[in-house]
C-alpha cells in the first residue's frame, strides 16, 4: 500500500460529499483543532478523504494551504491505522491559528484511531 495518497484516496466526488455532510450514516468526532467527520460507503476499495479549512478561521490562502498540507500529510503516514475499512473521511480545521506538524500528526493519528475502535465495535 505505501505511505501514498494517490488520487483514488482523495474524496472528490459531490454525491459523495453531500451524503457524507447531510446523510444520517455520517458520524463525527473532534480533536482540537480538527473535527473528522466519517461514514461508511458502499462502493470503492479503500478509505477517501478530504481536508477542509474555512476561511472564516484562516484568511489567508497561504495558511490553509499549510494547514491542509499538514493535515495531508499526517494522514499519509497514519492511514495504515483504518487498514482497508471503506470510509469517507473529513477533516475540518476549527482553530484560528496555525498549530506545529507534530501536535497535528498527534491529533490526526487519535481520530484515526477512536475511528478504528468504532467502526470495529459497529461490526
Amino acid at each position: 500500500m505505501g505511505n501514498t495518497l494517490p488520487k483514488t484516496e482523495r474524496l472528490y466526488h459531490k454525491k459523495t460529499i453531500d451524503s457524507l455532510f447531510k446523510g444520517g450514516k455520517s458520524k463525527s468526532m473532534t480533536a482540537f483543532p480538527l473535527r473528522l467527520v466519517y461514514m461508511p460507503m458502499e462502493d470503492g476499495d479503500r478509505c477517501e478523504m478530504l481536508v477542509s479549512v474555512p476561511k472564516r478561521n484562516l484568511h489567508r490562502a497561504n495558511k490553509r494551504n499549510r494547514v491542509k498540507r499538514q493535515v495531508r500529510e499526517a494522514y499519509r503516514t497514519h492511514k495504515d491505522i483504518v487498514g482497508d475499512k471503506r470510509l469517507a473521511m473529513a477533516f475540518i480545521w476549527l482553530d484560528a491559528k496555525l498549530w506545529d506538524s507534530a501536535d497535528v500528526e498527534q491529533r490526526v493519528e487519535s481520530l484515526l484511531t477512536r475511528v478504528k475502535e468504532k467502526t470495529n465495535e459497529n461490526g
